[in-house]
């Protein structure tokens, strides 16, 4: 027993050591110089208008517009949704236009999600707070309802399946929709769905909300019960709506065709919801359970009750659509700038993707061209002056302070020069510098490193034969 504990004792620290060692090369390697560069080019980005090159709009919404744009050091297409800061102030939206922004930073970061609109970069202009976000091509479901007709249940299943997921993607994280309809779920070129426009979405891991938010003949029952507290279960109620809209072209308690918002409401509070015969067993089955007043009984939901929370966003009706006449007059102060003094962001794993697909390779290439037609040019100048740090034979690359065995006290004179001479295990380097002053400051360094490196490789070799003799003893 004791052989073996000493085996694995020894065998872990050999790991250290090798681990260790590793590490310190990699530290000093031209690929963590590299990562450090990229690094730091993440970490000081500040965008701008100007490092965007807009095109035409693809969407208008009631604080601003959606354009699609190319950014203009990688070339990749986004598209950009601005709001108008005069808007927001005039419609009391601030609350909403943040929360927009923390729910896309909890849903972009970390594992991506194919199914759900992400945003990479936030920033703000005097007058714009304006997303980044992935690009959408191919219109949204309600475009294509209302210029094709209804689907039929195959291709309603290919994108309930889609949504489904980018729903789960939420209440992973704890974030309840609350807008769900086909006009907020947009396609791509392939054809594939994501849910955008996260303005009403809230995070109810603490509290959970009871603002009556979303669209008439979409909303659950509890989310128009006010003072009524709900989480993730009102979006099952939604998604529900939603796929009877895309059979039958109008949400399943808009029946007669009415607009009055109180009766949609009110027969969505009663009303129990008949299933046309054209529907399969299996539909009418998950369309039931979906629609269920009953949380407890709702597909999707676990049957937790609801804890009382506060409103976590106001109530969002009659927004209205964006005209530039209805700012006229609206001022914006310093205070009104100070509420978005933290809106920029950059969200790191999707700007790493973005340049891994643009310009990685090329700007790494150019970066390695240029360092070597650097380093070529020292070389022959070092070569011409013998002023460069070289051993008798094969020049080093690193040199590591065990493989010193001494340092010259004073400067020597090599070849009419005052050089520092390094003094190896096989041969000798011999540093030299134009600049006296420098050359006596190397060397006070190098003595110093070098007495302090026999002092601790000294200490460590006594501590392992301490604790290696400990494990023979037990």
């Amino acid at each position: 027993m004791e052989v073996i504990n000493l085996e694995i004792y020894g065998t872990a620290l050999l790991a250290l050591i090798i681990s260790t060692y590793h590490s310190f090369c990699f530290c000093f390697s031209e690929k963590y110089t590299r990562f450090c560069q990229w690094k730091n080019l993440e970490l000081n980005i500040q965008l701008t208008m100007n490092d965007f090159s807009v095109h035409r709009i693809i969407g208008r919404g009631g604080f601003g517009e959606v354009y699609g744009c190319r950014k203009a050091d990688t070339g990749k297409m986004y598209a950009m949704k601005c709001l108008d800061k005069k808007r927001i102030k005039m419609k009391q939206g601030e609350t909403l236009a943040l929360n927009e922004r923390i729910m896309l930073s909890l849903v972009s970061t970390g594992q991506d999600c194919p199914f759900i609109v992400c945003m990479t970069y936030a920033f703000h202009t005097p007058d714009k707070l304006c997303f980044i976000l992935d690009l959408m091509n191919g219109g949204d479901l309600h475009y294509h309802l209302s210029q094709h007709g209804v689907f039929n249940e195959t291709e309603m299943k290919f994108y309930a399946a889609e949504v489904i997921l980018g729903l789960e993607h939420m209440h992973r994280r704890y974030i309840v929709y609350r807008d769900l309809k086909p006009a907020n779920i947009l396609l791509d070129e392939h054809g594939h769905v994501r849910i955008s426009d996260l303005g009403l979405a809230c995070d109810f891991s603490k509290k959970k909300p009871h603002a009556s938010v979303g669209t008439h003949g979409y909303m659950a029952p509890e989310v128009l019960s006010k003072g009524t507290a709900y989480d993730s279960s009102a979006d099952w109620f939604s998604f529900g709506c939603m796929l009877y809209k895309l059979l039958k072209g109008h949400s399943p308690f808009r029946q007669h065709k009415t607009k009055d918002k109180h009766e949609i409401d009110r027969m969505t509070l009663t009303m129990n919801v008949e299933l046309p015969d054209s529907f399969s067993k299996e539909l009418k089955s998950l369309l039931e359970h979906l629609l269920q007043r009953d949380i407890d009984k709702r597909l999707g939901c676990k049957g937790n009750g609801s804890d009382e929370g506060e409103v976590n966003a106001a109530d969002a009706f009659d927004i209205g659509s964006f005209d530039e006449e209805d700012t006229k007059g609206i001022k914006l102060t310093d205070a009104d700038q100070e509420l978005y003094k933290n809106f920029p962001l950059v969200i790191s794993e999707r700007w790493q993707n973005e340049v891994a697909e643009t310009v990685f390779e090329t700007v790494n290439f150019e970066a390695d061209k240029t360092e070597h037609k650097k380093r070529a040019k020292q070389k022959k100048l070092y070569d011409l002056d013998e002023k460069e740090l070289h051993p008798d034979s094969a020049k080093p690359e690193l040199v590591f302070m065990d493989q010193i065995e001494e340092v010259s006290p004073d400067l020597v004179q090599v070849k009419s020069e005052n050089c520092i001479v390094v003094r190896m295990r096989e041969g000798k380097i011999v540093l030299t510098n134009p600049d006296e002053i420098g050359l006596k400051e190397w060397l006070t360094s190098l003595k110093s490193a070098h007495k302090l490196s026999q002092e601790l490789l000294g200490s460590m070799a006594k501590k392992g034969w301490k604790n290696l003799w400990y494990g023979f003893e037990q």
